[in-house]
């Protein structure tokens, strides 16, 4: 069963585990695809909770979020079986394989965007691009 909870009351999970993986997940049209981050930001920018990721711009989730600028974090827990999602997810890409389909992970609708969460990372911070950079710093 799904609760709506305060970021911030699991910032210091979620940094915890951020160095070893979590995922970021797209969606277009019917296409869900998601990568393995092993870095990011929480905190507060103009007044609102954000998620600062860096994604290349010959990553295939890049034209996703071009496509849609919703998109999710997925974050797993103590216990939560990650090993081998964050290692497929972290070297395949999308454009080649439907990687929720071949790990066989649960999507979990979403509550306030079109992106699903995947049920078996428990912590899902529902995200909106608010600023981009399109330049490729290499």
């Amino acid at each position: 069963m799904k609760t709506t909870v305060n970021a911030f009351d699991y910032a210091s999970d979620i940094c915890k585990v951020m160095n070893k993986g979590i995922l970021l997940t797209t969606k277009v049209d019917n296409q869900v695809n998601t990568m393995t981050i092993g870095w990011g930001t929480l905190g507060v920018q103009w007044g609102k909770p954000i998620f600062i990721v860096f994604v290349r711009q010959s990553r295939h989730t890049k034209t996703l979020l071009d496509k849609n600028g919703e998109f999710t974090i997925n974050v797993p827990l103590k216990g939560t079986d990650r090993k081998a999602a964050l290692g497929f997810c972290g070297s395949h890409s999308g454009r080649n394989v439907d990687k929720i389909k071949e790990l066989g992970l649960t999507l979990e609708e979403p509550e306030t965007i079109s992106v699903p969460g995947i049920k078996e990372f428990p912590i899902t911070l529902e995200c909106r691009v608010v600023y981009k950079q399109d330049q490729d710093l290499n």
